[in-house]
């Protein structure tokens, strides 16, 4: 059975959106050789990406006209867009499902070996969080105080018990921390 993960960077106060959107510049504080070397290994790891409508635009736009490993591997994998308002998704093996998230998500992950991950995507997140669909939770912390922003968590999420598995420390300051939902 697939697990459906969470990879997201915030900062140390929660944000991982500054208040204007797509400003995700703290994540230049964070970037290095460990973070691409863990992208890599993510998206080997991956047989789906999962995104909300506002990310997919987001990654679609940048990914389509960037080159490299990291590139390669975005614009092959097949993505999924949850969407009741695109009429279309037209980057590079992608569906566009308009129907519940949740009920879909459950059953695709019953359809595959490799892992689903969803990355940004707070607002599709919340429901997913909310029918205790994720398995893991992949959170990147920047030493960075944006002071306001969107939240990753939002107040009013489901109670969920995590057990963390797994830190990293990065050599910029930053570290990934792994949390796994408890059985």
């Amino acid at each position: 059975m697939r697990k459906l993960i969470m990879w997201n960077i915030m900062t140390l106060d929660g944000y991982f959106e500054s208040d204007k959107p797509w400003d995700l510049s703290f994540h230049e504080v964070v970037w290095g050789k460990e973070l691409e070397k863990l992208s890599i290994e993510q998206l080997h790891a991956a047989d789906c990406l999962v995104f909300g409508r506002v990310t997919y635009e987001g990654m679609a736009a940048h990914w389509k006209n960037e080159t490299g490993e990291i590139a390669d591997m975005m614009n092959k994998i097949p993505k999924l867009v949850f969407s009741r308002t695109l009429t279309s998704a037209d980057w590079n093996n992608t569906t566009l499902i308009k129907t519940d998230a949740a009920a879909e998500i459950s059953k695709r992950k019953t359809e595959g070996d490799g892992d689903m991950y969803v990355f940004g995507s707070a607002d599709l997140s919340e429901t997913l969080i909310n029918h205790h669909l994720f398995d893991e939770y992949r959170i990147g912390i920047a030493p960075v105080l944006l002071g306001s922003g969107k939240p990753l968590f939002k107040k009013g999420m489901a109670y969920e018990n995590l057990t963390l598995t797994d830190t990293q420390q990065l050599v910029n300051g930053g570290v990934v921390l792994r949390y796994q939902r408890r059985s």
